[in-house]
């Protein structure tokens, strides 16, 4: 009885020691808040209380990557080899689908049945533990090789339990401490960035415990009082609230008036000093308040109204100018209509000739303006739409000077350009455009006895374009403002801008971006003159091949004309802009418009290759849109609208339209659903016939490697007769077909003569002795088979 009561003494001595051992390994784990002293620690302790040799801690972020590796009792030499070992992140995979605490008694066997490899077993036994922590796996532990060669117990497995949660507890503390502090890092950031005043109130005793620096801009430069800090300058000022009432911050204090907890959601408050000075401020505020009601502190929010009330100004001033210029020309042909109108007797018809030409004059002039406002507008909206193709600068520098010329003006104009300029890419019209404005606004600011320079140069992939004039010139400080949109220059001076409006320069840089190009304005200072330079992108020669073919490469990336056109039709501004953006990121050339009416002008100048079309639009819709304009018919149309009704789909796709995509969808889904439409439409593989090659699908025609411009009724032609090659079409057939809305048309061989004779020419083609396109006398015409 005494022996047994002796080994019950021994045993409690142990399992206290034991215990106080425990103890005292998690109270060294837990005195560091550094995780990676704990998890060091937690290691260690496990590994001495259980006589293991070996310790490996891995804990995973949140997709299950690898993030910490804990390594104790092992040599540099054996930690690297671990660390190498391929199979060793396998394995670790395996561990981890573990819910519960392992024991292995025959570690290199267990890893054999598993398929892995057992070079660097050096451990005969095993135990390993989840590291969880609210249901979340943040890693494993495992302990190996006990001493003396024995397997663990289960009170080494208790032991692993303990300190496997312990870490886990160290490990999720530890990760939400540090995405506190890096939402706080990110929160101060955007405080202090902020265009808007931030200011921290106590709650207790109502002080301003921090300002941003919007905020300290606001009270100490607008408001401030020398010798005194922000905090002090608030005990000065009056707030004036929207609704009349009057706060005296020095004679109400202002934990009184926190104590309230009022929330206040944009409210215009006027700031005052007694000295006068004032400031308009949008004021939000926001009590924080504990879970007892009591007031912690208030955030309050000041955004200074000045910039805004700046705009508005702006604005009354362009609607100023705008009536104004629209004003004169309607006095002038007001008074016109009136004198002839009133004249008694009736003018003579040469006194009434020069009344028609003023009244012609000034509706020119209106017109003018009005398409200047319709081109700011589009510009602003994102909606401006150019159509670019190869063209020669000296052509578009003629066609400028030809309207210049003969719109009476009277300056000299000296040209300069190159012989070696290469073509550029360009919008004909938007171009000229850009020249006509940048001609007025020298002529305007330049006496009619010095002359205007129009000069080019090529720099690298763009062509430099310039217009100089020795006029009154631009001070420096104005330079960067000119081509703002309708910004009045200081001293009511409106300073070279293209129209009265104020809108030409502000145009002129809207259509050159549009273009991929850039706008740019020089002078001395003033009565230095000025010069306007922009440019445009040079329009790179085609790659060709033997069979007249473009390399893949050279077609992706050729500018603009390479590119696939699809129409986009949305009266949503803010929709026109993403969808534009969508498609030219996935390579494709967008032309938007949001006014249905342009729909069938769009379609025959831009010829593109699908049509994403809103259900919904101004007065009509777009199932009616398809029904009503017959050159949507021989296109894919994808609707694209917010209504997902299933009738509503049915019925858009029973009226031929290729898809239906329902609003709000991702750019690749767009894409991705415009490039399956396109596949299901594609042509026919490209036509080579001798030296002639066809590209159906970008509408390139190329005989002996040189490219063959040709008008839209002769690509048709050719088109319709290629695709048919080997059988003889009659003319009726060829009117049918290759004429838009020819099945209404008589048929007239002649017509269809005369087109030929034509692409013949182009195409180099003998008459006596064709290679491209025979005739069947009496019948019509046909191509030999080509090879595709």
């Amino acid at each position: 009885m005494a022996g047994e009561s002796g080994e019950l003494r021994r045993e409690i001595e142990a399992l206290r020691e034991r215990v106080s051992r425990l103890s005292a390994a998690v109270l060294r784990a837990s005195a560091s808040l550094d995780l990676d002293t704990v998890l060091h620690e937690v290691v260690d302790s496990a590994r001495a209380l259980t006589g293991a040799r070996y310790g490996v801690m891995v804990t995973v972020d949140a997709a299950g990557r690898i993030e910490d590796f804990v390594t104790s009792g092992y040599t540099p030499a054996e930690k690297d080899e671990m660390v190498a070992w391929p199979d060793g992140p396998r394995l670790f995979e395996h561990f981890r689908g573990l819910a519960a605490p392992i024991r292995v008694g025959d570690l290199p066997a267990y890893v054999r049945a598993l398929g892995f490899s057992t070079d660097l077993m050096r451990s005969r036994t095993m135990q390993g533990a989840p590291l969880r922590h609210r249901d979340v796996n943040v890693g494993n532990f495992f302990l190996a090789e006990k001493e003396g060669g024995r397997e663990f117990t289960s009170a080494d497995e208790e032991v692993l339990t303990l300190f496997a949660a312990q870490a886990a507890t160290a490990i999720a503390n530890a990760r939400a401490h540090r995405e506190e502090r890096r939402a706080r890092a990110d929160l101060e950031t955007l405080i202090e960035t902020s265009p808007v005043g931030v200011v921290v109130f106590d709650g207790a005793t109502g002080q301003p415990v921090s300002f941003n620096p919007e905020a300290r801009r606001i009270v100490e430069e607008q408001l401030g009082m020398p010798g005194r800090s922000a905090r002090e300058v608030l005990e000065f000022i009056t707030c004036r609230r929207a609704d009349g009432r009057e706060v005296v911050l020095a004679e109400l204090p202002l934990v009184q008036v926190l104590s309230t907890a009022e929330t206040v959601r944009g409210e215009e408050m006027t700031l005052a000093v007694p000295d006068g000075r004032s400031l308009t401020t949008l004021v939000n505020s926001t009590p924080i308040q504990a879970s007892d009601g009591k007031v912690l502190s208030v955030v309050v929010t000041m955004q200074d109204l000045a910039p805004l009330e700046e705009l508005e100004r702006m604005r009354a001033e362009f609607l100023g100018i705008v009536s104004h210029e629209l004003r004169t020309p309607l006095i002038s042909i007001k008074g016109s209509t009136a004198t002839v109108l009133g004249a008694s007797p009736a003018p003579d018809p040469a006194e009434m000739l020069q009344f028609f030409r003023v009244i012609d004059d000034q509706a020119d002039r209106m017109r003018g303006l009005i398409g200047e406002l319709l081109d700011h507008g589009r510009i602003v909206t994102g909606t401006l739409s150019v159509s670019p193709e190869p063209v020669e600068v000296a052509s578009l520098v003629d066609q400028a000077r030809g309207t210049f010329v003969s719109g009476a003006g009277r300056h000299q104009l000296n040209i300069d350009l190159p012989e070696d300029l290469p073509r550029v890419l360009a919008d004909r019209t938007r171009i000229v455009q850009v020249l006509n404005n940048l001609l007025s606004n020298a002529a305007k600011y330049s006496p009619e006895s010095s002359p205007i320079r129009i000069d080019a140069k090529r720099e690298g992939v763009h062509v430099a374009i310039s217009v100089s004039d020795r006029g009154r010139g631009v001070p420096p400080e104005r330079l960067p403002h000119l081509f703002r949109k309708y910004a009045a220059p200081a001293g009511g001076d409106r300073e070279r801008s293209g129209a009265g409006t104020g809108l030409g320069l502000s145009i002129c840089k809207g259509l050159v971006e549009a273009h991929g190009g850039r706008i740019r304005a020089e002078s001395g200072g003033a009565g230095q003159g000025a010069r306007f330079t922009f440019t445009v992108p040079v329009a790179e020669r085609r790659a060709t091949a033997s069979d007249g073919l473009a390399p893949a490469g050279t077609r992706a990336a050729r500018q603009g004309r390479g590119k696939t056109r699809i129409l986009v039709v949305d009266d949503d501004p803010r929709m026109l802009r993403y969808l534009r953006d969508a498609l030219a990121g996935a390579g494709y050339a967008p032309v938007v418009t949001g006014d249905a009416e342009e729909v069938p002008s769009l379609v025959a100048r831009h010829r593109p290759r699908l049509v994403l079309l809103d259900l919904l639009l101004p007065g009509t819709d777009g199932i009616a849109l398809m029904e009503r304009v017959p050159e949507l018919s021989d296109l894919p149309v994808i609707f694209i609208s917010a209504y997902g009704r299933d009738e509503t789909i049915v019925r858009a796709l029973d009226a031929g339209a290729a898809d239906y995509i329902v609003k709000p969808f991702s750019p690749s889904e767009l894409t991705a659903r415009v490039r399956a439409a396109l596949r299901r439409v594609a042509g026919p593989e490209p036509f080579v016939l001798r030296e002639l090659a066809i590209r159906y699908d970008e509408r390139h025609v190329a005989v002996a490697g040189q490219e063959v411009q040709l008008t839209p009724t002769e690509y048709e032609l050719l088109r319709v007769l290629s695709v048919n090659a080997g059988r003889v079409l009659t003319h009726e057939s060829l009117l049918r077909q290759a004429w838009r809305g020819g099945e209404r048309r008589p048929p007239d061989p002649k017509l269809v003569r005369a087109v030929v004779k034509r692409l013949r020419r182009k195409l180099g083609d003998d008459a006596a002795n064709p290679a491209y396109i025979c005739n069947e006398r009496g019948v019509g015409y046909f191509m030999p088979a080509g090879s595709a």
